[in-house]
């Protein structure tokens, strides 16, 4: 049978972009036993050497053609605790889906979007049993709630040990929450997902900035036998260009949290007014700045553009969004890049400087340098300016932690197998490593860091 890749069904663009509902749909049973009927079920599966936490690809897509929806979902979660975030934020097309032997000569298996399915079953139906080790008597102190302290914190209490998240923010979920918008990953799923790992007798702690309110020593003095610091990055990146300070520009991560976390986009229920213009500039090209720009229009703005140095082709953006994105009416500017921005006698933002580049030899990254173009200067209108050329980690735990060391950049030296630091019975994974990566990277470190943890518990 030569069957084509089930689409994803998603609303009408013309009128998701009026509200924050969510974009994708998900597939119906019928459309999911077609595109599991699809998987081919190799004997040697590329597909989970791709998956950053080892999901046993093959062997839950052949539960769903069994329409054995709950053992589908169980043998996700073996590895994997988070699927309903998994299976709508992955970047399949780059992990397990391009490793899909179908995809040789065609499209892969639509992966995600049957991981999303499932995990979307569940939560409609009974849900899962999570099995627990008996109790251990160790305790771990998990400080940050995103992706990769969420993993480390259920792997961790599967193993039977007592763990505390603490989390600086007034609600769990980190990036998660603040980041993403909702039309892309609604609020409401990543609460249920919590609450599923909750039932494993987990604590959460939220306003609770370590680093300040307590530290990492004093964690592990008042009982705690080990840390895991999956903090994330979430300090903002700027391109240091006059005008930077004017009224009207933000990073992506204030905007974004203002929209998401805050509910600015629900003003005046929830009181955390956003100024936005009639032209939003969105700076950068990875997913934060699609994301930026698709929540702009969505907040009214008339015309919403992303400025990127390099071309379509080198965008780290997901390709669905970028679509998505065009489809709603986000405009782009490629080869295009800011030296200055202009403001008016208010100190508002009124224009763009920008400069045009052409693409010269690859970088340390592998994608091609951008090289700028003599005296090809424009002037672009806009009266908002969104940053988002990427995030850093927060210095403050790294300042307040003796003997914690650190890079260059400031993120966390930890070993990539198994997150131990310079600092005994501390381990540290995600984007404070790594600088910022995927969710599903971050929950693959997060996995790493609970085994090696569990390891070194049982031997002090």
């Amino acid at each position: 049978m030569n069957l084509g890749r089930q689409p994803m069904p998603v609303r009408d663009a013309r009128s998701r972009v009026k509200n924050f509902d969510e974009v994708a749909l998900g597939y119906s049973e019928q459309q999911a036993l077609l595109e599991a009927s699809r998987c081919l079920l190799c004997k040697k599966p590329g597909c989970i050497e791709g998956c950053p936490v080892g999901v046993e690809i093959p062997s839950f897509i052949e539960h769903i053609k069994n329409q054995a929806y709950k053992e589908a979902v169980a043998k996700i979660r073996e590895k994997n605790n988070l699927p309903a975030i998994c299976g709508r934020v992955c970047p399949q097309e780059n992990q397990c889906e391009k490793y899909c032997v179908r995809g040789k000569k065609g499209e892969p298996v639509a992966i995600g979007s049957l991981e999303r399915f499932v995990a979307d079953w569940e939560l409609k139906n009974s849900g899962s049993l999570i099995e627990k080790a008996p109790p251990t008597g160790k305790k771990v102190a998990v400080v940050g709630s995103g992706p990769a302290g969420l993993t480390a914190a259920a792997d961790l209490a599967r193993l039977g040990h007592q763990v505390t998240v603490f989390e600086a923010l007034h609600t769990p979920g980190g990036v998660l929450v603040y980041g993403i918008p909702e039309f892309r990953l609604p609020k409401e799923i990543v609460r249920r997902e919590i609450d599923n790992i909750k039932k494993l007798g987990i604590e959460i702690k939220t306003n609770m900035v370590v680093g300040k309110i307590t530290t990492v020593d004093e964690l592990l003095t008042s009982g705690y036998d080990a840390v895991f610091i999956g903090t994330g990055a979430g300090l903002p990146y700027f391109m240091n260009i006059p005008g930077e300070n004017l009224n009207g520009v933000y990073s992506a991560n204030e905007f974004l949290t203002r929209v998401n976390l805050m509910r600015a986009y629900l003003f005046p229920e929830y009181q955390t007014p956003i100024r936005i213009g009639k032209r939003v500039a969105v700076i950068g090209g990875g997913n934060v700045a699609v994301d930026s720009a698709r929540t702009a229009l969505r907040l009214e703005a008339e015309e919403s553009w992303i400025i990127y140095r390099r071309s379509k082709k080198e965008m780290p953006a997901r390709k669905i969004e970028v679509d998505h994105a065009r489809e709603e009416g986000v405009q782009f500017q490629f080869l295009t890049s800011p030296v200055k921005i202009l403001g008016d006698e208010g100190g508002q933002v009124r224009a763009v400087v920008c400069q045009r580049y052409k693409l010269g030899e690859p970088d340390a990254s592998g994608r091609r340098s951008p090289v700028p173009v003599p005296g090809s200067e424009c002037v672009m209108e806009a009266d908002t300016v969104i940053i988002a050329i990427g995030q850093g980690p927060n210095p403050l735990i790294s300042r307040t932690t003796p003997g914690l060391e650190v890079s260059r950049k400031g993120n966390i030296v930890a070993d990539p197998a198994t997150g131990r630091t310079s600092k005994g019975a501390v381990f540290a994974g995600g984007d404070i490593v790594t600088g910022a990566a995927t969710v599903i990277e971050a929950m693959g470190a997060g996995k790493k860091s609970a085994a090696a943890i569990h390891k070194y518990l049982l031997n002090n």
